[in-house]
């Protein structure tokens, strides 16, 4: 699916080295006619281990039937909290639920935006920050040239990368060479710390 991002991005002193190393890019759309339902996962598991919110999603699915909006907003907060979510996800999940049933959000839409009309939408939900709707972009939809500069692992990444630490302003000017498939190349500089 990258075949013409791996091939620029090849010529790059820092991502060429890990593209030799680490193959292809494995980040593929995932298309949903809603993505209402994907959305709670990601709150859900925001801070927690993947085992962890993987049991919290099972008893949020049990508690709540088909994850639709409607039907989240009919579940009593406790039930909620007693899946394992924590007061302030309850919050989150049941806003992000609100502003879908109203048409403020309009989930089953979000792939046809652009990466900032999709940014401007979701963190409009409380819970859902830029770093959340980034990862989204990345690894929801595919869009290839988001670079999450707020991510830990890019900028412990790119310190290994290239010895020195930079701060956001330096690593978004970094970044720029990438231009535009920077996703592609955040991808490489987490498997260079062997993240995926």
């Amino acid at each position: 699916m990258w075949e013409e991002a791996q091939k620029a991005l090849l010529k790059d002193k820092y991502i060429g080295p890990l593209i030799r190393k680490y193959g292809d890019c494995d980040i593929k759309p995932r298309r949903y006619d809603d993505y209402f339902q994907h959305l709670c996962g990601s709150i859900i598991s925001q801070q927690l281990s993947g085992k962890a919110a993987d049991v919290i999603f099972r008893r949020f699915k049990d508690a709540v039937g088909e994850i639709k909006p409607k039907n989240v907003l009919k579940i009593d907060d406790r039930v909620l909290r007693n899946c394992g979510l924590s007061w302030a996800k309850v919050g989150y999940i049941k806003d992000l639920a609100l502003k879908s049933e109203s048409g403020e959000l309009k989930t089953e839409k979000l792939g046809e935006l652009s990466d900032v009309e999709v940014e401007r939408e979701l963190m409009a939900v409380k819970g859902i920050g830029r770093w959340s709707a980034q990862m989204f972009l990345m690894f929801t939809l595919a869009g290839p040239d988001v670079f999450p500069s707020g991510d830990l692992g890019i900028k412990n990444g790119l310190k290994k990368l290239t010895g020195k630490k930079l701060g956001v302003e330096e690593m978004n000017e970094f970044a720029d060479r990438w231009k535009p498939y920077r996703t592609i190349a955040s991808w490489y500089i987490w498997r260079s710390l062997d993240n995926r």
